[in-house]
């Protein structure tokens, strides 16, 4: 299968009670394509600026991420700095610079829009609906979203929820989107406006998946430490259609797989700052935690 994600490459600066990195790689397409890459084959559409330089580049190609779709434009790459406190459930942005994605209008390689299964990260949702309808054979479109286009853009937002399969959002996301607070209905409304599937995501409650008469939940793995949440949504997103695209299968066992494969690949984007944990990953990590968590939360009836 293929697996085309579009969205942001950055250079983050984050603060949390177990430390500081200054400048480390993320946005939300290299914290999905690195969790993806670790399912299935990754393109890549995104744009940096002249201070990306090899080094940062090499993240991708040691994946095999393939960045044809990668603009290189004038000026510097988007920038983003944060701090967590407390809990570490939400970040307080101090500092945000757009830089070269202030213009960004993806470009989609023509070798890319054959892609069967679609990640459109939390971008302007006139952009999404423009990638999205370029890509008429794709088996399976999922897209994020944030407050800022929820509050900004709503009725351009809706106009891209009703072309896609899939939304992933977090649970404060769909609630603004809505107006409701109960996630189920929240959910349940935000299927009538077009997608079929909705992920909701919780921190460290775990994840939600919400289909036709089904509904699913995967708790957060347990971990010690939480040294820096930065991306894991994204991360999660990797996972979860990382694996769809691996196997090919829709059915609702597979789904509720694929949930639990999110859980586990954001589990590990937490354990370290950036995307470093996860280019360290071997095959058997990540199953040993998906066993992890199925016995977490198997019983016998």
């Amino acid at each position: 299968m293929s697996l085309l994600v579009v969205g942001s490459v950055a250079f983050d600066s984050i603060e949390t009670p177990y430390g500081r990195a200054e400048g480390v790689l993320g946005g939300s397409a290299t914290f999905f394509s690195v969790a993806a890459s670790w399912f299935d084959r990754v393109n890549l559409v995104a744009v940096v600026g002249e201070d990306f330089g090899k080094e940062h580049l090499d993240v991708f190609t040691r994946r095999s991420i393939d960045t044809a779709g990668l603009e290189r434009a004038s000026g510097k790459t988007f920038r983003w700095q944060g701090e967590y406190a407390g809990d570490m459930n939400e970040a307080r942005t101090l500092d945000t610079q757009l830089n070269v994605f202030q213009h960004f209008a993806p470009k989609i390689p023509e070798k890319f829009l054959g892609s069967e299964y679609v990640f459109l990260g939390n971008i302007d949702p006139v952009l999404q609906l423009h990638v999205r309808r370029q890509l008429t054979g794709a088996r399976l479109v999922a897209c994020d979203s944030m407050n800022f286009w929820i509050k900004g853009k709503a009725e351009d937002l809706k106009k891209t929820l009703a072309v896609v399969d899939a939304l992933v959002v977090n649970d404060g996301e769909a609630r603004m989107l809505t107006g409701e607070r109960n996630l189920k209905r929240a959910a349940d409304s935000i299927r009538r406006l077009g997608p079929r599937m909705v992920v909701i995501k919780r921190g460290e409650h775990g994840a939600t998946l919400f289909a036709d008469n089904s509904t699913f939940t995967v708790p957060a793995y347990p971990l010690e430490v939480v040294r820096d949440p930065t991306g894991a949504g994204d991360t999660f997103a990797g996972g979860f259609l990382g694996h769809l695209a691996r196997t090919g299968d829709l059915s609702e066992g597979n789904l509720r797989r694929a949930l639990v494969y999110g859980s586990v690949m954001a589990s590990f984007a937490v354990e370290e700052f950036g995307v470093d944990r996860m280019l360290r990953l071997g095959a058997a990590e990540i199953e040993e935690r998906f066993r992890e968590i199925k016995e977490l939360t198997h019983f016998d009836v």
